[in-house]
């Protein structure tokens, strides 16, 4: 670990009702670097090792209903929802580049074509809930809640999330928009090997390179 890094804190970030915890693992000089975890899992207390040779400061996002994060009552929970912590972490953190795991990667996907100016780079790796629901809507489900269960994470996001359905046009669209954006030529790198359908499609667009986590990271540091 650098000689530049920092004792890991938190600070909370209000979006709507919920108040988001960012996680400031390490510091250093220069753009951050931010972590969306998977699903079911939250910010690691340390950055992991593939992020060593990252200059930056590096941070982590707990999304809604996991980590410290709030936890609504009633659910409603879907990647747009997530999108839009990310985009509330954004706002306090300035540009980012993000790697994301599993269902971060898919949040990272969307956050880089909502908003490009902020994602200097995406990275989308292997992790919890990289699959989704699959591409088309499935059975309406209804979720029995233990109110025994210990929580973080809700079980509604477990539930929900996991049937979060992800066609593949849907997917590339967020490229085209991240490629139209950002000013990058190469804005989203692929690094998980598990492939879905809606990975599959995004690694079929133009302005999408498939690169080790730890590649991609040596990139994204280069650019402006």
């Amino acid at each position: 670990m650098s000689a530049a890094a920092a004792s890991s804190s938190v600070n909370f970030v209000r979006n709507g009702r919920a108040d988001l915890a960012v996680h400031h693992l390490r510091g250093g000089t220069g753009r951050p670097l931010l972590l969306l975890h998977g699903l079911a899992e939250r910010t690691p207390d340390t950055a992991p090792a593939t992020v060593d040779h990252w200059v930056g400061p590096v941070c982590g996002l707990d999304f809604i209903g996991h980590g410290s994060s709030t936890i609504p009552a009633g659910g409603g929970y879907t990647a747009e929802v997530l999108m839009a912590d990310v985009d509330a972490a954004l706002g306090e953190l300035g540009p980012c580049t993000i790697l994301g795991r599993g269902l971060g990667a898919y949040v990272a996907l969307l956050i880089a074509g909502a908003r490009p100016e902020l994602v200097r780079g995406a990275i989308l790796a292997d992790g919890p809930g990289l699959i989704g629901g699959g591409i088309r809507p499935s059975s309406p489900l209804v979720v029995p809640l233990d109110p025994a269960l210990p929580v973080p994470p809700d079980p509604l996001a477990l539930a929900e999330l996991s049937r979060d359905v992800r066609p593949p046009d849907y997917a590339a669209e967020f490229v085209r928009m991240a490629l139209h954006g950002s000013g990058l030529d190469q804005p989203i790198a692929v690094a998980a090997v598990v492939r879905p359908e809606w990975l599959t499609g995004v690694v079929g667009e133009f302005g999408v390179i498939e690169l080790t986590v730890e590649s991609a990271l040596a990139r994204f540091a280069r650019i402006d």
